[in-house]
């Protein structure tokens, strides 16, 4: 008996090891994903800084050769040998302004396609869940990432994390997007109000709220083959609150599963690559 007790302590510690690992893997990834189109937006501010200052001085060496044409005109004979470097100084000059524009259409279009995949993933949800009237759906987009948050009351009973039909009906449906989207991960998190939960078979709302996830992350690979690979089950607890937890409605807001939408950094990353290569 003692054997088989330390057994079930050592299968549950690397249980939760694992469950921490791939959090903290997705989690990694996320903030991979956002500083990734940071850094994207940064140097493509950089570029139009870049591209108008030269254009500056273009203008300005335009203007410069104008005078020192006219000058030349009227007072040497070296007009061909300076109009001949001014023109190579030109040529290189626009060489120059077209690279930085193909380097800025070149992230633009990363930038756009990304986009345009976020938009269409957006729309199949919608289009899939329905009933976007009810406030306990909400489908959005934040710094590019893309998340359907179910409230509780939609999913489970009070204090349970067995799922209702109702949940069920609602994730064979985001099912058939995510399995139709494989290039995307994603993570489930489970979220609650900061009521202390008072039932023996939880140790607290982090408990809850990670069994929640979990019960979420099954049911999509059981009943509707989405592959384990691609799913992270999260518990957030009471700490990542919506609304105050000082009134009803604020609580029940804050009691939510939250299905996060993760891009593959290394394809958006490869978007930007192609288009450099063809520089």
């Amino acid at each position: 008996m003692k054997y088989f007790v330390s057994l079930l302590l050592v299968s549950i510690l690397m249980t939760s090891c694992v469950s921490k690992k791939k959090f903290d893997e997705a989690q990694n990834d996320l903030q991979q994903t956002k500083t990734l189109l940071d850094n994207a937006n940064m140097k493509l501010n950089i570029c139009e800084e870049e591209k108008n200052s030269m254009l500056e001085s273009y203008m300005q060496q335009i203007k410069t050769l104008q005078e020192t044409n006219q000058s030349l005109i009227n007072t040497q004979g070296e007009l061909t040998t300076l109009t001949t470097k001014g023109a190579e100084n030109l040529q290189k000059t626009l060489e120059s302004i077209q690279e930085k524009d193909l380097q800025i259409k070149t992230m633009r279009d990363a930038i756009n396609r990304k986009d345009s995949v976020t938009l269409a993933l957006v729309t199949s949800l919608k289009g899939a869940i329905g009933n976007l009237d009810d406030e306990d759906i909400e489908i959005n987009v934040e710094k590019g990432v893309v998340f359907v948050s179910i409230s509780d009351k939609l999913l489970f009973g009070s204090g349970k994390y067995n799922l209702t039909a109702k949940a069920k009906e609602i994730l064979g449906k985001v099912a058939k997007v995510i399995n139709a989207k494989p290039e995307f991960e994603f993570m489930v998190e489970g979220h609650t109000d900061n009521v202390p939960i008072a039932i023996d078979c939880f140790e607290d709302n982090w408990d809850l709220s990670t069994k929640r996830a979990t019960s979420v992350v099954r049911e999509l690979q059981k009943e509707h083959g989405v592959d384990p690979a691609r799913m992270i089950a999260a518990g957030r607890g009471e700490y990542m609150p919506i609304e105050t937890n000082d009134d009803r409605l604020g609580r029940a807001r804050n009691r939510r599963t939250k299905i996060v939408v993760l891009p593959k950094i290394d394809q958006f990353y490869k978007m930007i690559e192609d288009g450099m290569k063809k520089l």
